[in-house]
């Protein structure tokens, strides 16, 4: 499951956009390239498993909004591999340092079936043998 689609990014950046990164054929054929989106959106997608991973169950169950926009921010960037805008790039190292934020526990992802792998405890738990206080082992004391 992607975290972001074609239309997010169409949607966010507009056709044009994706028109004039992704139309490099010979040939224009004046529509976004979708495969060369597949990959972008697949790339992103790594980027975001990779920094979640240690904090948060993947595959997500569900995708909150954040992480499409993270998921955009990335792919758009990596369609823009030659000539990226400043604002490009500010948003992709932006998009970096929040998902830095996320996996190091600054920034929390909330929504609905996301639960955090854990151990199954509880917190710190202490547990010892049992000491009765026998002649035996108090031999010295008494």
């Amino acid at each position: 499951m992607s975290y972001a689609s074609q239309t997010d990014l169409t949607t966010r950046y507009g056709e044009q956009m994706l028109i004039a990164a992704t139309d490099r054929g010979a040939v224009p054929l004046g529509v976004p390239d979708g495969d060369a989106v597949g990959r972008a959106l697949a790339a992103a997608d790594g980027v975001i498993d990779a920094y979640l991973g240690g904090r948060y169950a993947l595959p997500l169950s569900s995708v909150p909004d954040q992480i499409v926009t993270l998921a955009c921010e990335l792919a758009i960037y990596k369609l823009h591999a030659y000539d990226a805008a400043p604002k490009l790039k500010e948003d992709h190292d932006a998009a970096l340092r929040m998902l830095k934020d996320i996996a190091d526990g600054r920034v929390r992802l909330n929504a609905a079936g996301i639960e955090t792998p854990g151990t199954g405890g509880t917190g710190a738990r202490m547990t010892d043998r049992e000491r009765p206080m026998t002649a035996e082992n108090m031999t010295g004391y008494i």
